[in-house]
This record gives C-alpha cells, sequence and structure tokens, in this order.
C-alpha cells in the first residue's frame, strides 16, 4: 500500500535523563500507517531509551506524543498498550512452559481455552505462519517464537509495532520469510519502527531512516537519499572502514587446533577442522547448523562421544578448566550470561580468568592487579570512567571488549569466537575486528561463528560450513563467496 503521508505516532522533543547520562536530547520522529521507519545508531546512541519512553517503561523529562494527531499521554507500559503501541524486544517475553495460545493471550486469557486457541490461529494465519498452538514456546525454533510476539502484539490491535533487531537470531531463509510478514503488515496499515544494526537490511526493508548520535537525532532521510558509508558517517561521527580491512594470512604458522572425527552428545557428527596460528578461520551455517554446539564440544562444555580434540599437537582430555588451561579461550555468544560477571567490576571481569597465571603463588598483589588491568583497559580502548565500573553499565562493544581481554589475560592462543558482533554498533565491530586482527598478527590463532554472511566475507583467512549438525565442506580464501556458503549450508547445487 501507499504509505500515508500523515504521521500515525508522532515523538516531538523528547529528552530524558539519568544521573550522570543525558540518554535523549530533543528526539523526535514520526511514523505513518504502513511505513518501516529505521531506527538506527551506535551503542548508547539513545535508541533504547527512546524505545521504552514510547512504551511507557520510561516517563520523558520533557517531551509530548502524538497519535493521529492529537496529544496523548504515555506515563506506563499500560497507557502505550491501550494507545496500540507494542514493543517486540530482543530478548523475547514469551513463557517458555506456557503454550502458543497462553503466551499470545497471556494477562488476557479468554475463559474459553478452545475460542483462545481458535483465535490464535487466525491471528498466527494472518501472519501466513502455521503453529499448533498447544505447542510448548520452549519447543519452538527462534523464528517462530518471534512469530508468537507478533501475534501477540497484534491479539492487542497493536497499530504501531516497535521490532528491535528482529533478525539477530535467524539464518537468511528466515529473515527472508520475516520481511515477507512485514510487507504483509504494512499493508494492513501498521506503523513500524525497526532498530537494527544490519544496515544491509536498512535498504532492503526501511521507508525512511532516523539516525541518532549521543542522544540526539542528527539525520531524518530516505534510503534513496543515502548510502551505506554515509549512514555510517553519521551514526559514528568520523570515517569507519566497513570492509574491516583485514590483513591476510598468506603464511599461517603451525596447527594450533585440530579436532579429527569429532562426534558429541550434542548431536555433532564426524568433525574435522583445522586452525593454524595467524588464521582467522570461519564457521558459518543456517541457525541450527550446529556452529555453536561444535565450539562447545572443542571447549570441553558439550561432552565427546568420539574423536579427539588436539591443541598444539596436545589431546585434549578434559573439560573447560583443562581447555582454559591449554590456552583456549571461548567468547561466547550470549556475553551477558556466559561472557561476564555483570554485576561484578571491569577489573574484576579482567582478572578471573588468569588469575591462577598471574599470581601463581594464590597471593594477591593489588599494585600488580591494577597494571594489567590498566594495560588491558588501555590496549583495548575499552570506554569506561573506572576500573571498578560494573560491567553491565558498559555497551555492548566495551563489554565484548573485557571478554577479549579476560582470554588475553589469561593467555589464550587459541580464541573462539561465537558472534562477536551480535548486537554491537558498525563503528565497535570495526574496533573488535581490528582487535581480531592483532590478536592473529601476534601468532594466535581465532575460529570465528557469525550469521552475517559479509562478516565471513570480508573477515576471514577461509571457512567451514556446518549443516545437520556436521561440517558440509571447506571455502579457501578465493572460494569464500555469500553464495558459495549458502550452497553448501542450504545443499543447493
Amino acid at each position: 500500500m501507499k504509505v500515508d503521508l500523515a504521521p500515525l505516532i508522532e515523538m516531538r522533543g523528547i529528552s530524558k535523563a539519568f544521573p550522570g547520562v543525558r540518554a535523549l536530547d530533543d528526539v523526535s520522529l514520526a511514523v505513518s500507517a504502513g511505513e518501516v521507519h529505521m531506527l538506527v545508531g551506535q551503542n548508547g546512541a539513545g535508541k533504547s531509551t527512546l524505545i521504552k519512553v514510547l512504551c511507557g517503561a520510561h516517563h520523558p523529562d520533557r517531551g509530548e506524543f502524538l497519535i493521529d494527531g492529537k496529544a496523548v499521554r504515555i506515563h506506563s507500559v499500560a497507557d502505550a498498550r491501550r494507545l496500540g503501541i507494542a514493543v517486540i524486544f530482543q530478548e523475547f517475553s514469551l513463557v517458555p512452559f506456557l503454550n502458543v495460545a497462553q503466551n499470545i493471550f497471556l494477562g488476557r486469557e479468554l475463559r474459553d481455552r478452545r475460542q483462545m486457541h481458535s483465535e490464535a490461529a487466525r491471528l498466527l494465519e494472518v501472519l501466513g505462519v502455521q503453529i499448533d498452538t498447544h505447542t510448548l514456546a520452549n519447543n519452538l525454533g527462534v523464528a517462530q517464537q518471534q512469530m508468537i510476539e507478533i501475534a501477540k502484539a497484534l491479539s492487542q490491535d497493536a497499530r504501531i509495532l516497535v521490532m528491535d533487531e528482529p533478525t539477530a537470531a535467524l539464518s537468511e531463509p528466515e529473515i527472508v520469510r520475516l520481511f515477507e510478514r512485514i510487507r504483509k503488515l504494512k499493508q494492513d496499515g501498521i506503523a513500524i519502527i525497526y532498530i537494527s544494526h544490519r544496515l544491509r537490511e536498512v535498504f532492503e526493508i526501511g521507508d525512511r531512516i532516523t539516525v541518532l548520535r549521543d542522544g540526539r537525532t542528527v539525520a531524518s532521510l530516505n534510503p534513496a537519499e543515502t548510502s551505506v558509508n554515509e549512514l555510517v558517517h553519521l551514526m559514528v561521527g568520523r570515517e569507519v572502514d566497513i570492509t574491516y580491512g583485514r590483513h591476510f594470512c598468506e603464511r599461517p604458522g603451525k596447527t594450533l587446533l585440530e579436532t579429527r572425527s569429532l562426534t558429541a552428545a550434542n548431536g555433532i557428527r564426524d568433525a574435522n577442522i583445522q586452525v593454524r596460528a595467524g588464521e582467522i578461520v570461519g564457521l558459518t551455517g543456517l541457525v541450527g547448523a550446529g556452529r555453536t554446539e561444535l565450539v562447545r564440544a572443542i571447549f570441553g562444555a558439550d561432552p565427546t562421544t568420539h574423536g579427539e580434540v588436539l591443541i598444539d599437537g596436545t589431546l585434549l582430555t578434559g573439560g573447560p578448566a583443562h581447555s582454559v588451561a591449554s590456552g583456549i579461550g571461548l567468547v561466547p555468544e550470549n556475553r551477558k550470561t556466559e561472557g561476564l560477571a555483570v554485576i561484578r567490576s571491569v577489573h574484576d571481569n579482567l582478572l578471573v580468568a588468569g588469575l591462577t597465571r598471574t599470581f601463581p603463588n594464590h597471593s594477591y598483589r593489588f599494585r600488580k592487579a591494577f597494571g594489567i588491568v590498566a594495560d588491558l583497559i588501555a590496549r583495548l580502548r575499552i570506554a569506561t570512567p573506572s576500573p571498578q565500573r560494573l560491567a553491565r553499565f558498559l555497551s555492548g562493544g566495551n563489554q565484548q571488549k573485557v571478554v577479549i581481554g579476560k582470554w588475553m589475560n589469561a593467555g589464550s592462543r587459541f580464541f573462539i569466537f561465537d558472534e562477536p558482533t551480535r548486537g554491537i554498533d558498525v563503528g565497535s565491530k570495526a574496533e573488535i575486528f581490528s582487535l581480531l586482527d592483532s590478536i592473529v598478527a601476534q601468532g594466535a590463532a581465532v575460529l570465528m561463528i557469525s550469521s552475517e554472511l559479509p562478516e565471513i566475507v570480508s573477515v576471514c583467512d577461509r571457512a567451514y560450513v556446518m549443516r545437520d549438525k556436521a561440517i558440509a565442506g571447506e571455502l579457501q580464501r578465493s572460494q569464500l563467496t555469500e553464495e558459495n556458503i549458502l550452497r553448501l549450508a542450504m545443499h543447493h547445487g
């Protein structure tokens, strides 16, 4: 449908401050019915705060809201819901052990269960999705869970839908299907605010773009009027090399990691890979192909049933503690729950993995610890007001640097990165990849999982592609294209 130029929802002059931080400063945003409005900016630019203000989770210090040109008040989540505003956050709010229908109508359950399941099925049918409404949410894939969240919003008569990084955990085919659903919602007159760090999506699905930087609106423009490079410059306020200018490894060193017919209890089958010093080797494939399961088996987090893992020619026989002692560092996909102690300081997080190595006599010396932490903060350019700052208050990019620094301090020679840039803005991505480049330049090796195929193509010296919990093939640098990856991942041709 043709986008109605009259805004359905307007936010005017929104300002919000927290102790010591001005999160939003006179931000305005207008979205029309049937429009996908892309909201982009670095971590810390104010996107999340703006959305929390819109959904009633935060009350603005100044500013006003208009719906259909009329001033409205949003003082609570209930106010926003009554006005037809729904937010689908990156971390879903489904209850794992309730079924699909119960999740869709959570807090608004219908007395007639048969009618509730029938209405849930109708909402899913509107989205073109076939899911048994008696299925527990815990048994659904990420893409299906996302459809349940959208159906929940539609059940509340949502006219304004906010989607926060909706493709972060989806495979390419799932992203295609999601975009089909979004186009259907547009035709139905839903106004969509879409937050994404993936700039390719901004141009593929967006009708208009608003760029935030340091809590302020720096631009609002049509996709046809701009380019990826201009958007990046607007977001970060400086030039950024989004090709991630790698110094590719022409002469790799000795083999640091080798798996021989590795088979694991988590479903991994007969995996044979090698990673040599100086290389960044990609591990890719569709979501569910077994990438994370393979690195968990390598690290010893999941038990193996057959085969071997060798580090620098030495057989690994123990669990994660033996892997760490052997020089393996795992930067997990979910850094907040698995990579960091978020309620501890930057200082503590940087030291924790290397305590035994740093203080072999088990005698903690603060001056030595302070020096190590200060050096890591400077080398990694971790933006923190103090080493005592709690890790949970850092941006995503800086949290990732702390996890990397933790393993550097532990003396790791082989690094496993599982989705290292998920939820990280484009400027921080460039810094993370520059950091990976410097790590391998010093003789270490990296195995990197990424769902973003341009990252694999731009950053990796070569890559292994997985399908159905097994290695489907290996691509050398000259063969490394998105088309070749998808051909192996989907078994096309």
